[in-house]
């Protein structure tokens, strides 16, 4: 009996994790010159990192369906018997459901179509609207403490929340170092839903982002601004849904550091002085196939650190008594003492 229930709990979990997918979804028609369905047509996928294979049939209607695709550049073959096999690129973002329809030309076997045009990239079988931050952004726009969550709001829509998922009230209400005070679509800044990686990311207390993954470790993330599908909607505002990277065929790395010193930047006559600031962002990242000869598993392993040190004023405090300077004409100077706080992190 211990055992039914346990397992009836775990494809419930199973069956919850499915439905708010990061997977990509390809559906289409296999078609013939004169548009006439081509039935047991075979059409297969294959990625460009990995090299990984999908391979899916076409039904008597000419139709298929691809469930499941990581996002990723794909090579797509279509043949039949009679028809010369097409070959077709496909680039495959997060969430992203693709409908295509593939035109055959009959000829012998030998002879083979090329399709160099990219797919469109409208979305004709969902009615959401948002954007998808892609990998070239993400590696080279710059980030103010690496957070990613500032991505965001590059996506039209989007702009800075305030109060407390800011951080300028209750400090209970936002979490240090996460940013997740974003407006999107006019909802509440507390009304987002964050994925990673398909699973939910989200503080159920406050609706904050629970992870901020790092950049380096992040292949693209989606964000949905309104009319969203049934796999989303795990809250009423933006619906941000993040895919971390994998490993590929060829072993990949990097090592950084970013580093902001109060000594180099300029000091306005407001901030009396230096701000004594001192930040540093480091990591590395390295990813690649494990060893053997099928080079089917793969790994990728990340991490970052921050060193934070900074002076933070916190009150103005004036003297019990103001002295004379015993200057002329009796001019009284006020001397203030400044309390200050040295954070670090």
């Amino acid at each position: 009996m211990r055992t039914s229930v346990l397992v009836f709990c775990l494809l419930g979990l199973t069956t919850a994790a499915f439905s708010q997918s990061n997977y990509a979804l390809v559906t289409g028609t296999v078609r013939d010159a004169q548009s006439l369905p081509v039935a047991k047509a075979s059409v297969l996928f294959k990625a460009l990192s990995t090299g990984a294979t999908r391979e899916v049939t076409t039904n008597d209607r000419g139709s298929f369906s691809a469930p499941a695709l990581l996002p990723d550049e794909y090579e797509l073959t279509t043949s039949a018997p009679g028809f010369a096999p097409v070959n077709q690129s496909v680039r495959l973002e997060v969430g992203q459901k693709l409908a295509i329809d593939i035109a055959l030309k009959i000829g012998p076997v030998k002879e083979g179509i090329q399709v160099s045009a990219s797919s469109d990239i409208l979305r004709t079988t969902d009615a959401s609207v948002g954007e998808v931050v892609e990998p070239k952004s993400i590696q080279e726009l710059p980030l103010n403490g690496r957070m990613l969550v500032d991505l965001v709001l590059t996506v039209p829509g989007a702009h800075v929340g305030f109060g407390a998922q800011s951080g300028q009230t209750n400090p209970l209400y936002w979490r240090p170092g996460q940013r997740s005070a974003v407006v999107i679509g006019g909802a509440r800044d507390n009304a987002n839903f964050f994925l990673l990686d398909g699973a939910t990311n989200t503080d159920p207390t406050f609706n904050t982002q629970n992870l901020s993954p790092s950049p380096d470790a992040v292949m693209e993330f989606q964000v949905v601004t309104s009319s969203y599908t049934a796999d989303m909607g795990g809250a009423g505002g933006g619906q941000i849904n993040i895919v971390t990277r994998a490993g590929t065929n060829h072993y990949h790395g990097t090592v950084y550091e970013f580093l902001r010193n109060g000594a180099m930047d300029a000091s306005p006559f407001a901030s009396m002085g230096n701000n004594h600031l001192v930040q540093n962002n480091f990591g590395a990242s390295f990813g690649g196939p494990l060893l053997g000869k099928d080079r089917k598993t793969f790994f990728f392993l990340n991490y970052e650190g921050l060193r934070l040190a900074r002076v933070l004023v916190r009150a103005w405090v004036p003297p019990d008594n103001l002295r004379s300077t015993g200057c002329a004409r009796g001019a009284t100077i006020s001397r203030w003492m400044v309390l200050t706080t040295m954070m670090k992190t």
